[in-house]
């Protein structure tokens, strides 16, 4: 595969949508009380099993609200100007279903928030997968590789990447001398430009 060095590959969830904020209140909307609002685990967060937490998860990521979820953080401000300004382009990665629908309302809340030209591909993995074979496509392309979630940061690292991993409290135990943190893209943006 010919890589655009002006490719950024990135997760979604936590990255560029706050996928926490839009399962809290569809929480919420089903009677579910949060008893942990600080915490990253959803069985804790709300008193239930882990098996009854995942198929929750699932739920939410095949609903409707997939089509309507709210930036996270800067993103759109950044992710656009790194797209308009300089030229950059994006593949999203992201672990949220194999359902049809649940991708096309992925896709329609991402050209909403940051426009139609951003995203040269959504690759949408099942509810919770790893991402080794997705980023394997990329193997030792030297891209940046936007993601959240330690382990994933990781993989990009094996298949050659760039990872930068975005700041949660979920993360805070986790450092490595080559993954860098932000906090937030406009960190990102003075990275790139």
């Amino acid at each position: 595969m010919k890589i655009n060095e002006k490719l950024i590959l990135v997760d979604c969830d936590g990255v560029l949508v706050d996928w926490l904020y839009g399962f809290t209140r569809w929480m919420d909307n089903h009677g579910y009380e949060n008893i942990k609002p600080d915490c990253y685990d959803i069985a804790e967060m709300y008193g239930i099993e882990k098996v009854e937490a995942k198929r929750l998860v699932r739920m939410f990521n095949e609903s409707a609200a997939m089509g309507w979820l709210p930036p996270f953080r800067d993103a759109v401000k950044y992710v656009r100007k790194l797209h308009e300004d300089h030229g950059f382009i994006f593949h999203c990665i992201t672990s949220l279903s194999l359902d049809e629908h649940a991708g096309k309302l992925r896709k329609k809340n991402l050209e909403a928030l940051f426009g139609k030209t951003v995203f040269e591909k959504i690759i949408c993995l099942d509810c919770g997968a790893d991402k080794d074979e997705a980023l394997a496509e990329y193997n030792e392309t030297g891209c940046f590789w936007i993601e959240d979630k330690p382990e994933n940061t990781l993989s990009g690292l094996a298949a050659g990447l760039n990872p930068i991993l975005i700041d949660h409290t979920h993360n805070q135990n986790f450092e490595h001398p080559f993954v860098e943190r932000v906090k937030t893209w406009k960190e990102i943006y003075e990275m790139m430009v």
